[in-house]
Order: structure tokens, then C-alpha cells, then sequence
């Protein structure tokens, strides 16, 4: 039986599906005004993880991820670029479907796009001013008032009177109370807009989600996900929104994925301590990336440095190694009855813990070493296919990457000659010669019975 942690009762719970056999998960996604960096791939790979057990659980799964293609950060950095906002949100969105694919995510079901769904965003905010939880104001612009939903703060535990305590916000004299928040934002000179009964205008960010995702998986679905630092105040007043408009439960399972830190601190663009994937993508290959991101449970923080990146890399060497050279049987499925598949699956049972589940395929890939059983490695590889890992041929992986400077597969294949030639000459110096500038640079050599075989370091 599948359990997950629930943001919203802050307890691990047996996950029941509305509709039998079905899955309906709705995960914030990007805001696209720049390249995704490093916290973005833990959401990403994350929630792949997630979806794909699910999947592998035999459910059918509906997963929305959204992007958000207006906001203020889009319309000022194309001012920046001297380019349209639809013109950054086209090229930014093809640098994250990049990034997506070097990290081995799946497509989501549905990646809807906030333009797409203004009309419904405009219907929703009627309804809402209709039943008292919503008011326009004297500028055009149009508020949530956050005092008429009585269930504000659940998500996050933040009651009204400690919000209010806290609030450092200057008082705008629009709102009734400093607490509400814009639904609809009236239009400034020379920014998109849409034509609504405030007037022309564009839609807040919150009121985004609460339409896209109840368009894809109806009013009441099962599983909504984001980063931790969504929780408040974004999906909280998803929420706020969507329980206040439709009168009943909005979702049944929140998930919050945690940060990357660099040095212990967040990584956010604003500190200006964060990396693109694609800086990363750089020095390392995607699967690495993956892999550091899977072998951790997504709820728990991960620190970020090249030194834990090149940890990440062995570790996914050694699992392709112990596929090597095994002529593997075409996949018949898992036998969950296997004792490690069915470790494995009582890891991911739990909460997706994904880094117990990396800890059976570490053991599993012992076993073949010492066995070099084809069962064993065929297992070994559907079980990490799971998490999206392991899906390459070994020598693709263990020889490919060259970066910049590094030898090519082609200039390495020629100096094993060279030093095949010299061993078959009894010139031991040549050899050794060969070997070390091999080693020097980043190729690591292993003789056997059948010849030398290489890898990268």
C-alpha cells in the first residue's frame, strides 16, 4: 500500500484515489523569463520520479505540469532584451524542454500555459465576486478577501491574526485588508492584456493555477506538488480560490519537494547563489544530474557542490558497470516477489523514498559483479529504469561525456593501440607511458582476460 506525506494534515497517509485506478496530479511548473537552474531539476526530477511509480504501480496517471507565460518578471526582462514577452517565452520555453530531456523527465500529460486559459481565469474571479470572496477595487484592480474563506492558513498552519502580526508590507489603500491579494491586475501602458469586465487587464499569479488545473483534472483531484516555498503563499491561496468558488475540497494530497543549498544556504535566483542546468550540463551529463537529485528522498534538502556532483557521477558508474559486457535477456517486467524488487518497492511504497530504493540497486549491482548473472543485471536494470535511470548502453555512459580538452572515444581507442603495440614490442616504458598519460587525462583502464577495457574517470 502506497503512503505519502501529506502537506496539508502533516502525516503520512495511505493514498486512496478519488476515481479507482487513476491518478489526477496537478505540479506548479516553470515561469518562463530565464534558463531553469539546479532547484528547478529537483522539482522536475522529483515529481518524474513520482509519476513514474505511480505508473509502475498500475495506475493511470493524468499529470498536469503548467507554465506560467505572463507575469512581471517576463514582461520586464523582455524589456531588458529589447524583445517581446511572446518572443522570450518561445525561447525559453525551448531551453526548458532542453533541460527536461538532458535530465530523462517524461513529458507530463498536459502542459497547459497560462495565456491559454485567461477566459477561464476571468470566469472564476466572477464567481468568486459573486459569492463575497473577491471585490474590485477603484484602480481595476480585483482582490481575494482573504478574511471571507474560513479555512486560510491550513496548508500552511499561518492563522490570519499571526500573518497579520508579522505583515512588513506597506498598506495599499486599494485593499480592504492588507492580507488580500490581487486576482486581476489592471493593464499598464505598453504591457499585455486582456479585455475583462474590470477592464482590460491580466491575471494575477495565484488565480493561474486554481483554472488550469480544474480545466485538466476537474474541480476535486488527487495529488498537487511544488516546491516548498510554494506552499505559502501560492498554493495556500489556490486553495483560498478554488474551495472558495467551488464550495468543497480542492485536493487530497499536497507534496512539497525540499531545496538545494549551496554552502546551507537556499538556492534562489535573488541571493544569486544558484546554477542553470545548463552551466551544469557543462561539466556534467544529465544523468548525473538525475541521479544526484533521485538517490536523495525529495522531501529532504540536498547541499549542492561539484565535489558531491563527482560522488553522484561514481556512484552511477559503479551501476553501469556491473551491466557491463552482460548480454542482458529482453524484460519480461519485474517479479515484485524478488526479494530486492520487492525492497525496492517498499521503499518507493513509502512516501517515493527513492534513496532507500538507490540503496537496493547498490546492493543488487554487488550481486552481479560477483555473479555476473543476466537475471540479475536484467533486473537491476528495470528496477533503476524505474527511476529513470540506467536506461543507456554502459559504454555509451562510461565512455561518452567528453567535454571541452578531454580526449575524444576515437583519440582514446588509438593510444590503447599505441600501447597494445608497445606491450606486444616489450617496450614496458612505452606502456607505462601510454597508461599514465591515459590516467592524466581522466581515462581509467582495466585489463582482463579479454583485452583492456576503458572508462572515464
Amino acid at each position: 500500500m502506497l503512503s505519502l506525506y501529506n502537506t496539508l494534515t502533516r502525516q503520512k497517509e495511505a493514498f486512496t484515489p478519488i476515481e479507482p485506478g487513476k491518478v489526477r496530479m496537478y505540479v506548479c511548473g516553470m515561469t518562463v523569463y530565464d534558463l531553469c537552474h539546479i532547484g528547478h531539476a529537483r522539482m522536475l526530477a522529483a515529481f518524474d520520479v513520482i509519476y513514474r511509480w505511480l505508473e509502475a504501480s498500475g495506475y493511470d496517471v493524468t499529470y498536469v505540469r503548467n507554465i506560467t507565460d505572463i507575469e512581471d518578471k517576463i514582461i520586464k526582462r523582455a524589456l531588458e532584451r529589447g524583445i517581446t514577452p511572446e518572443q522570450l517565452v518561445a525561447e525559453t520555453i525551448a531551453d526548458m524542454h532542453q533541460d527536461a530531456a538532458a535530465l530523462g523527465l517524461l513529458p507530463p500529460t498536459f502542459e497547459p500555459r497560462a495565456t491559454q486559459h485567461v477566459g477561464g481565469m476571468v470566469a472564476l474571479i466572477e464567481q468568486l465576486i459573486a459569492k463575497g470572496k473577491a471585490y474590485p477595487a477603484a484602480n481595476g484592480d480585483v482582490y481575494y478577501a482573504v478574511r471571507e474563506f474560513e479555512g486560510y492558513g491550513k496548508l500552511s498552519g499561518r492563522t490570519l491574526d499571526k500573518l497579520r502580526a508579522g505583515e512588513r508590507v506597506e498598506v495599499d489603500p486599494n485593499k480592504r485588508d492588507p492580507l488580500d491579494f490581487v486576482l486581476w491586475k489592471a493593464a499598464k501602458p505598453g504591457e499585455p492584456s486582456w479585455d475583462s469586465p474590470w477592464g482590460k487587464g491580466r491575471p494575477g499569479w495565484h488565480i493561474e493555477c486554481s483554472v488550469m488545473s480544474c480545466h485538466h483534472l476537474g474541480e476535486h483531484f488527487d495529488i498537487h506538488g511544488g516546491g516548498e516555498d510554494l506552499q505559502f503563499p501560492h498554493h495556500e491561496n489556490e486553495i483560498a480560490q478554488s474551495e472558495g468558488a467551488h464550495g468543497h475540497q480542492y485536493v487530497n494530497y499536497w507534496l512539497h519537494n525540499g531545496f538545494i543549498n549551496v554552502d546551507g544556504e537556499k538556492m534562489s535566483k535573488s541571493l544569486g547563489n544558484f546554477f542553470t542546468i545548463r552551466d551544469v550540463l557543462q561539466h556534467f551529463d544529465g544523468e548525473v544530474i538525475r541521479f544526484f537529485i533521485v538517490r536523495s528522498h525529495y522531501r529532504s534538502p540536498v547541499n549542492y557542490t561539484d565535489s558531491i556532483l563527482n560522488d553522484a557521477k561514481q556512484g552511477l558508474t559503479r551501476l553501469y558497470t556491473a551491466l557491463r559486457g552482460i548480454d542482458l535477456p529482453a524484460s519480461q517486467g519485474i517479479d515484485w516477489n524478488n526479494a530486492h524488487a520487492a525492497r525496492f518497492k517498499a521503499a518507493m511504497d513509502d512516501d517515493f523514498n527513492s534513496s532507500e530504493a538507490v540503496a537496493v540497486l547498490f546492493e543488487l549491482a554487488g550481486e552481479v559483479n560477483k555473479s555476473r548473472d543476466p537475471a540479475q543485471a536484467r533486473l537491476l536494470k528495470d528496477l533503476a529504469g524505474v527511476l529513470g535511470l540506467l536506461a543507456r548502453d554502459p559504454e555509451d555512459f562510461l565512455k561518452g561525456g567528453a567535454g571541452e580538452g578531454e580526449l575524444s572515444a576515437e583519440q582514446v581507442e588509438a593510444l590503447i593501440q599505441a600501447r597494445r603495440d608497445a606491450r606486444a614490442n616489450k617496450d614496458w616504458a612505452e606502456s607505462d607511458r601510454i597508461r599514465d598519460e591515459l590516467t592524466a587525462r581522466g581515462i581509467v583502464l582495466e585489463d582482463g582476460a579479454g583485452g583492456t577495457s576503458w572508462r572515464r574517470a
